[in-house]
């Protein structure tokens, strides 16, 4: 269990990820999503002295958990998206690297802190920014969108399918004079217009997720950080992503198979085919022993590929 102040985090998948995606300990590596570093600690712990390990963090309280928790010479830490992260390690004079790790979703200290806004089980403003110095908070999203795109947004990245009814709910109250602003406003508003839920969860689990997911932008940001990873990776440098719902592995799933194959140019349809750049090596799942001490794992999914030779 990885130390994060007065809230604390139990990394997921730890020795399966850094099996994964340690290929080299002389290698230079990226942690896209440092979250309270459990994953960073253990892939220091086996680089050699000339190993590297860059990770990123759009969380300024998890920077400031790196830089204050991790002191070592090979390691450091960049308050930014792991989807620009192309930049930064050019800045950094890195041009490719030997293993790309991204852990994705939200951190139990962002769940667990009820000032981040994140949870249904705490009242407070309604943030759910994992960077709260950017963007718009999920309350100003409510307090500005129409109702159509509020229902897409929940139907959409919650996958609820009572966005509509939702959606209309959240409007009439804003119509009303006054707008949801709490997690405990919102969850009230959801309890009326779900009607029906799965037993043992809240009925705003979903309408949570979908807004989540939006005032992050994390389905587009998972998109540009594997198409940057797939870049930089060396032949035979790894991608590992752990995810926490179908949205997300759907992206990764169909990312790693469609660089799996070859690919015809068909506007040039008599010149090579243009070569796959990923092998995929496996789907893991936690063990059940994990699953009994950390039951935040039981919808973790990690992918594996390799980056393929680059033909001359």
């Amino acid at each position: 269990m990885d130390s994060g102040g007065q809230w604390q985090h139990t990394t997921v998948l730890l020795a399966e990820a850094i099996d994964a995606l340690l290929t080299t300990p002389d290698g230079v590596y990226v942690d896209g999503t440092f979250g309270r570093g459990g994953h960073s600690r253990a892939l220091l712990e086996r680089l050699s002295p000339s190993g590297r390990l860059i990770a990123f963090d759009r969380d300024p309280e998890a920077v400031a958990a790196a830089r204050s928790g991790i002191s070592d010479a090979r390691f450091s830490i960049h308050h930014a998206r792991f989807g620009a992260m192309s930049q930064t390690l050019a800045d950094l004079g890195v041009t490719g690297i030997d293993g790309l790790l991204l852990d994705l979703g939200v951190s139990s200290p962002q769940i667990d802190n009820p000032a981040r806004g994140f949870s249904f089980r705490f009242e407070a403003p309604l943030d759910m920014r994992m960077d709260p110095t950017r963007g718009e908070s999920a309350a100003d999203f409510l307090a500005r969108a129409d109702e159509r795109h509020i229902a897409e947004v929940i139907r959409d990245h919650g996958e609820e399918r009572f966005a509509v009814q939702i959606a209309k709910a959240l409007v009439a109250r804003r119509e009303g004079g006054n707008p949801v602003r709490t997690t405990g406003e919102l969850s009230e508003v959801v309890a009326r217009a779900v009607k029906t839920r799965e037993p043992g969860q809240d009925p705003a689990t979903r309408t949570f997720q979908g807004l989540r997911i939006h005032v992050n932008a994390e389905l587009e940001e998972l998109e540009q950080g594997l198409k940057s990873g797939v870049e930089l990776l060396h032949p035979s440098g790894r991608l590992v992503v752990i995810s926490f719902h179908s949205l997300e592995d759907r992206i990764v799933k169909t990312f790693i198979a469609r660089e799996s194959r070859s690919e015809v140019d068909r506007r040039a349809p008599f010149a090579p085919e243009q070569p796959h750049r990923l092998k995929a090596l496996g789907r893991i799942k936690p063990s059940y022993g994990e699953l009994r001490a950390n039951p935040r794992a039981r919808s973790a999914v990690m992918r594996v590929a390799e980056r393929t030779e680059v033909p001359a």
